[in-house]
């Protein structure tokens, strides 16, 4: 579907005011509006609309979602001997660091450092842990996501049924190094560390790179009402 497509049937949809689910739990709101547009459902991991991504976003919510993951020559200290120094017992009993990191070193004394070029997770006594190049995670993102279709959504509930009303369609292109780095200051991107002691190694699930739903206009420098 190309996008001037999607603008004329978003309009439609958003005249039709509020519709009901027609799938129960979270996945309603995608599903329904995929159904509505008449795109086919698919697990296939290629752009909806014209190569971006469609997004529908409850607005009275804030999940957290990954944006990607990325670890490629980034530890500066060997992730186990990181883990055996600042980790703790996981519910598993397992040493392990699973820390959303942010500006304020946490109990580990660890913290996100955000310098003009890179982010970086150290700890209060100077040793640095992990360190990304802004310009990396920026491609890394457009490589992932390379523009989204961002639809906001009203939602009510009525006789147990979940209703949406689809108001509003955004266009968003493109990302900076400069632009992450403001994000990642103001705490509207995460980062989680996610591994654990595997006897001589550590078992690494992917440092998760997040953010919430309702921040995701934030990393993008191109937005277009449509």
């Amino acid at each position: 579907m190309k996008i001037p497509e999607f603008t004329e049937k978003f309009k439609e949809i958003k005249a039709k005011g509020f519709v009901p689910t027609m799938r129960k739990g979270p996945t309603g709101i995608g599903y329904t509006l995929e159904t509505l547009l008449g795109i086919s459902e698919n697990n296939e991991a290629h752009p909806d609309v014209e190569g971006a991504e469609l997004k529908a976003h409850r607005t009275k919510d804030n999940n957290l979602i990954t944006l990607f993951t990325f670890n490629n020559k980034v530890w500066k200290m060997s992730p186990l001997e990181a883990v055996k120094k600042y980790g703790s017992l996981d519910k598993y009993g397992r040493q392990g660091l699973y820390y959303t990191m942010s500006l304020t070193p946490n109990s580990a004394g660890l913290f996100l450092d955000v310098q003009k070029t890179e982010i970086s997770v150290r700890h209060i006594s100077g040793d640095v842990i992990a360190t990304w190049q802004l310009q990396t995670l920026a491609d890394r993102f457009m490589q992932k996501l390379p523009a989204l279709l961002f639809v906001s959504t009203f939602t009510e509930e009525r006789a147990g049924i979940e209703y949406f009303h689809y108001y509003r369609a955004q266009l968003m292109k493109g990302s900076s190094p400069e632009l992450l780095a403001e994000q990642f200051r103001a705490e509207n991107v995460l980062v989680d560390l996610r591994l654990h002691d595997k006897s001589t190694i550590a078992r690494n699930h992917g440092t998760g790179f997040r953010t919430y739903e309702d921040k995701l206009p934030l990393l993008f420098n191109d937005i277009q009402d449509l």
